[in-house]
């Protein structure tokens, strides 16, 4: 009999999994840098999923918080609400390929680990002198290679930069000559870059996009973006050594002519 009472004895029933939602809207803003204001307005337009809501209380939680993230950036790249509620809309996850597209035009290669120097050392490596000096840090600023930090020292992002420059210099060529080659070669490969990437959004993203993006033909133009890279880097090389190649050679004839009083 004890037997029988105790098997009709109500099971516990499990204890519901917590809510991943656990941010409350101002929580929410703080987390994703926008304002409440700005958030309940993505709701009422549609583009963001409403929250959870418990005691009166609306809860967000991680997947609202990637919503935010993700429209932020697409407004920073440029789209619209409108075009951005169209993109969330589409259950190809068009959006996020969107942005993984974006970050893999400007993904660079792996950075080097940056180094701080003071402004003594540089000045003892690169033979500055007083006077010099700070129309050559200026330049080096504007260049990129230097990085002012504070207290006299500055960051260096590519110290193998640095250490070409130091070369150049030790090669007799003064840093202000360096910096100005340097300067003249970043606008080249801009525009190499640039015919690059034209290229790329002239022959293959554009027919994409006008054939409405479809979702079977994301992973052909994601393969061609990641061929892009090493083909420009491997044609811009190969391209440049032939260059320099006949640039030493009509250098040299120049020279050799005039070694012999301009005769042929």
């Amino acid at each position: 009999m004890i037997a029988e009472v105790s098997s009709l004895r109500p099971v516990p029933d499990e204890p519901e999994p917590a809510s991943p939602n656990q941010l409350t809207i101002e929580q929410l803003a703080a987390e994703s840098g926008m304002t409440v204001r700005n958030i309940r307005a993505h709701q009422a337009r549609g583009l963001l999923a409403p929250p959870e809501v418990r005691m009166r209380v609306g809860y967000y939680g991680p997947e609202h918080l990637a919503q935010l993230r993700l429209i932020r950036e697409l407004q920073e790249d440029g789209f619209n609400l409108a075009a951005i509620k169209r993109l969330l809309e589409d259950t190809h996850g068009t959006a996020e390929r969107l942005l993984r597209f974006r970050r893999a035009l400007i993904r660079s290669t792996p950075r080097e680990r940056s180094q701080t120097l003071s402004l003594g050392e540089l000045a003892r490596r690169f033979r500055v002198s007083a006077e010099e000096a700070p129309a050559v840090m200026a330049k080096a600023q504007q260049l990129g290679v230097l990085v002012p930090v504070g207290e006299g020292q500055y960051e260096v992002p590519a110290p193998s930069l640095l250490d070409a420059a130091e070369a150049v210099v030790g090669a007799g060529i003064s840093l202000r000559e360096a910096l100005a080659i340097l300067e003249e070669i970043e606008r080249h490969v801009d525009a190499s870059a640039r015919a690059f990437v034209r290229l790329f959004l002239r022959e293959v993203w554009e027919p994409f996009q006008r054939a409405g993006m479809p979702a079977e033909q994301w992973p052909s133009v994601e393969a061609a973006l990641e061929r892009l890279r090493p083909l420009a880097a491997q044609t811009v090389l190969a391209v440049f050594e032939e260059r320099m190649s006949r640039q030493v050679e009509d250098a040299f004839g120049e020279i050799g002519r005039r070694l012999s009083g301009g005769r042929r």
